[in-house]
């Protein structure tokens, strides 16, 4: 009936079909006069989504998560996984070969400290990994009395005869009425950034910086629309940008050189020598510039400074034609939600329904609105105990039967050219459990909690991250991921540097949106999560002493009211409850069939408190 055309459900290859190639690189090392090598999962931008060209951790290993590290000695090897992937890992790859450690506590550098000797030389590829990172390994080769070699080509690129060509995605121009603002106010307010900085010159080497500074956009990686490309912007004159002229019709071209000249993305090096040459300081991004940058302007008579990105603050404070576009997207979003969670609850019920199928139908849904050019990440569908598999992808293998009794948990997005949604709803399959209520409850109390919230500007996300806890807290439970995270203008749905987390340390300010994600996961039953994305906006109160901020919701779909439990909120809650549901169905009623809206009219129907 339906069919994904963004996203699939194919089986990686299995890890111990995969160990011939790390025999193969280690002979390679071996040529190199090598002791070992370290194997990021990452391209030469620390993108989210690499290419299929940029995926040599899952080449080599098996693994094929977003976020991990091998390390290879003539001995031992070992692949680097947070906890999202532990279980996954495990899976993949080929655990005769590999040993499976910790990506965080302790840190890799902790396995090469502990497995280096004196002598030993430890090689690894400059560009794809920033310099931050790259001194964390030096260290861990020092104490051993180890070396760290920094190579010229990456060795697996020598053995991986079947290497995809680098990705050619067409350059698109982000017109005015979905940008707001031109390039070149935008260079404008980046050359008084650079003049605060007091550096000569800013590397952008952060695509998604590339394309929202030039109103541009691309195809180059999954999921975000970007196109592979750095920009160097001098304190005075012209920027240039890199990028490959494969990528450009006449039309894009000529947009770009209208601010800045044009060239291909080799010529960066020579630009950047000439510039280090006469001693010019370099600004460089701590989080996404590569570690050869830094050698080659040092290596120059340059003086690299490292410090945060100036355009991610700018972009991350979206104007009113993005807040605009972003509305109407949500809108249209919400529409494709509701035939949906419409569809779920006539068909699920039967017990035929898949997790694929649930995937197939939602991206359906979003693709009859004629504007989806992509979802914003792999839908992640997990029924029963696979919900409660936080970063849970369905595959055919894993593909489970949602069946009565079940919470099916549903965390999807789109990418529109007016904005990037991205929402979670757990669904009731049948009648649930007093448990499922009440964990359920909980989390949407954390959500409303994050919703309602008011808060003095300059506030940061770490502190009203409490305020999705509490309720968990309250029984003894937590949930171990960020309660949001920033997310752009059809750009990432995981944008930086704002979030609501323990970690959050950026102020949010006016014009960022963030998502409210709390949830709850019982691992071998059930998992709960509750997103909409928020609009930091001014909040309005008498009598204020400081300017306040507040959030509107930009999501628009109904929350499972069979999971609320109405005598577990309190007024207020139930209120907002109440008002949030009567503005979804006013703003998507219009929007959709009859056999939707009267699915609809049901789902939004207020909730009040019962005599218990």
């Amino acid at each position: 009936m339906f069919e994904a055309q963004f996203q699939t459900f194919d089986e990686p290859e299995d890890g111990v079909a995969l160990t011939a190639r790390l025999s193969a690189f280690r002979e390679e090392l071996l040529r190199r006069k090598l002791t070992g090598f370290v194997v990021p999962r990452a391209d030469s931008q620390q993108n989210e989504y690499v290419a299929p060209s940029e995926e040599r951790l899952a080449w080599l290993t098996g693994f094929t998560g977003s976020a991990g590290m091998a390390a290879v000695l003539p001995l031992k090897a070992a692949v680097f996984v947070d906890g999202r992937y532990t279980l996954q890992a495990a899976k993949q790859v080929d655990m005769a070969a590999w040993e499976v450690a910790s990506l965080i506590d302790p840190p890799p550098e902790s396995w090469l400290a502990a497995n280096l000797n004196k002598g030993d030389r430890l090689g690894f590829d400059p560009w794809l990994h920033t310099s931050a990172a790259a001194e964390k390994l030096a260290k861990a080769c020092k104490s051993t009395g180890a070396e760290l070699v920094g190579v010229e080509s990456n060795p697996i690129d020598s053995i991986w005869t079947e290497r995809p060509a680098p990705p050619l995605g067409p350059v698109a121009v982000h017109a005015m009425q979905l940008a707001g603002e031109s390039e070149a106010d935008k260079l404008n307010r980046i050359h008084e950034e650079i003049e605060k900085l007091k550096i000569d010159a800013q590397v952008l080497s952060d695509s998604h910086a590339v394309a929202w500074t030039f109103n541009i956009r691309g195809a180059d990686v999954a999921h975000t629309p970007l196109p592979l490309s750095y920009a160097l912007i001098p304190r005075d004159g012209r920027p240039t940008v890199f990028i490959d002229h494969r990528k450009l019709s006449n039309s894009a071209r000529d947009h770009l050189e209208k601010v800045a000249t044009v060239e291909e993305p080799d010529a960066m090096k020579p630009h950047l020598a000439r510039l280090a040459k006469s001693g010019a300081s370099i600004g460089l991004d701590t989080a996404t510039a590569a570690d050869a940058l830094s050698r080659l302007i040092t290596a120059e008579g340059g003086k690299p400074v490292r410090g945060a990105d100036p355009v991610a603050l700018l972009k991350a404070v979206k104007n009113p034609t993005e807040i605009l576009g972003t509305r109407a997207a949500h809108k249209r979003d919400g529409a494709a939600l509701a035939k949906f969670l419409a569809w779920i609850d006539r068909e699920a019920q039967g017990g035929t329904l898949t997790e694929i199928d649930a995937v197939e139908a939602l991206e359906s849904f979003r693709r009859e609105t004629g504007a989806l050019k992509d979802v914003s990440f792999p839908t992640i569908a997990g029924a029963g105990p696979n919900g409660a598999i936080v970063h849970y992808r369905v595959t055919r293998k894993s593909n489970r039967r949602i069946t009565s009794g079940d919470l099916l948990l549903i965390d999807s997005g789109a990418q529109y050219e007016d904005g990037t949604t991205d929402v979670t709803r757990t669904i009731a399959i049948g009648e649930p459990t007093d448990e499922m209520r009440d964990r359920f409850t909980r989390v949407l109390r954390g959500h409303i909690a994050i919703a309602r919230a008011v808060f003095p500007d300059g506030t940061t996300g770490a502190q009203i991250d409490t305020l999705a806890r509490q309720f968990l807290w309250h029984a003894g439970i937590d949930f171990e991921h960020g309660t949001g995270h920033g997310v752009g203008s059809y750009l990432s749905v995981h944008e930086g540097p704002a979030r609501i987390s323990k970690l959050g340390t950026t102020p949010l300010k006016r014009g960022m949106i963030l998502s409210n994600e709390p949830g709850y996961y019982k691992t071998g039953a059930f998992g709960i999560r509750i997103e909409n994305l928020e609009l930091v906006v001014e909040a309005k109160i008498d009598g204020a002493e400081k300017l306040m901020n507040a959030f509107e919701t930009l999501t628009l779909a109904p929350i499972d009211r069979r999971l609320a439990d109405p005598n577990r909120v309190s007024k207020q809650e139930l209120r907002w409850i109440n008002t949030y549901h009567r503005r979804v169905r006013d703003e998507i009623r219009p929007l959709v069939d009859e056999a939707t809206k009267v699915w609809l009219d049901r789902a939004t129907e207020p909730m009040h408190h019962t005599d218990r």
